[in-house]
């Protein structure tokens, strides 16, 4: 492709560890030109992660393919001033410290706003900016317990389960920085002005709660933990265990998914009508599911209208091809001796680079030339 869409533009990222790193990265994967500063010696905290691919981890490699790094004390007057002096030139600068750091080390909003008054600078925080909450420390799990998330799917005994993955950082951090960055490009496209963005994991994970924000605006209350259409109350929609230790994923809502399902298990027909009387066809749907093996509910529930399905292994999941390991583009080590396929990318093939090797970044010297491609 000879024209990308954010072709020429430039990104100075001073971000760490998964939000903001993912989203320059989709930035750089629809032709962004990115600058990551790190601190000096071991750079971003995830380059030390395991395993380890070259120089760093792969968990950074996938995060930063495309990218230039470059070690920087922000503590340090005159490397702040170099700093300063790239914002200048840049048209997105991303950070995701905590409120008041960025300020304090004279790179906050207004500082680069000084010097690049069509900025768009991104601050991604757990909090917020401001509040009772906005100085606390947080992480993942964190954000989904104090949103009420974490604790709407419970457990046989009531206990909330760990999060199949780390939600509120890339849902409440990542796609938001993405989404705000480009309507904010565009808006300087038609206004000529920069703006201030803030991004808040914790308040952005209310879009994932749509429904139960819904349900308690219109007077139905808070979500009950685990009795809920889509959280365990429900015969419906629920996972069920088999007899070899494996499990089923129940979600046939519809009333012809619903109908076929019973079918095809041998339901009791005076359990098929669920309405009134679910913890008994949960009982004795999960005596049906608990009474064979997994390979035997994939033969019977394959090729059927269900929306019911065992849940795979990693190995099954990539084998049915809905996992791609394989995908043609690839991250290599800073020496380019090693790649291996890159992350997936959720932007469209039709606006990001043709299929390419891209090394992920060493940590270089600033030194004083200009870094930008």
């Amino acid at each position: 492709m000879s024209a990308l869409p954010l072709a020429g533009l430039k990104v100075l990222d001073l971000s760490t560890l998964l939000p903001g790193p993912l989203a320059t990265l989709m930035l750089a994967e629809a032709g962004a030109d990115v600058v990551k500063l790190e601190r000096p010696g071991r750079g971003d905290e995830m380059r030390s992660y395991e395993p380890r691919f070259g120089e760093a981890s792969a968990n950074y490699a996938v995060l930063n393919r495309g990218k230039r790094a470059y070690a920087v004390d922000f503590k340090d007057p005159a490397q702040r001033d170099r700093v300063l002096a790239l914002a200048a030139e840049a048209d997105v600068v991303v950070e995701q410290f905590r409120p008041g750091v960025a300020d304090r080390l004279g790179l906050g909003y207004q500082q680069v706003r000084t010097v690049n008054p069509d900025v768009i600078y991104c601050s991604i925080t757990g909090y917020g900016p401001d509040g009772p909450h906005a100085q606390r420390a947080g992480h993942d799990l964190n954000y989904l317990a104090e949103t009420g998330l974490l604790g709407v799917v419970t457990d046989s005994t009531g206990a909330p389960s760990l999060p199949v993955s780390v939600l509120a950082d890339i849902a409440g951090g990542t796609y938001p920085a993405v989404v705000n960055i480009l309507l904010a490009l565009r808006l300087r496209d038609n206004t000529g002005e920069g703006t201030h963005l803030q991004v808040s994991m914790a308040g952005n994970l209310q879009v994932l709660a749509y429904g139960y924000f819904a349900t308690h605006q219109a007077g139905g209350g808070w979500p009950r933990p685990g009795a809920e259409l889509l959280t365990g109350g429900s015969p419906r929609y629920r996972v069920y265990p088999t007899a070899d230790g494996r499990h089923v994923a129940c979600a046939a809502l519809e009333q012809r998914f619903w109908d076929r399902l019973v079918e095809l298990v041998g339901l009791d027909p005076e359990l098929r009508d669920d309405a009134g009387q679910e913890q008994a066809v949960i009982d004795a749907l999960g005596d049906r599911f608990a009474a064979e093996t997994a390979e035997h509910w994939r033969s019977v529930l394959d090729g059927e209208d269900v929306c019911t399905v065992v849940v795979a292994t990693w190995d099954e999941a990539v084998a049915a091809g809905l996992v791609d390991i394989d995908a043609p583009e690839r991250v290599a080590t800073p020496s380019g001796d090693r790649s291996f396929p890159a992350l997936p990318s959720p932007i469209s093939a039709a606006l990001r680079h043709e299929p390419d090797t891209r090394r992920y970044p060493s940590l270089a010297d600033l030194g004083d030339a200009s870094p930008w491609a």
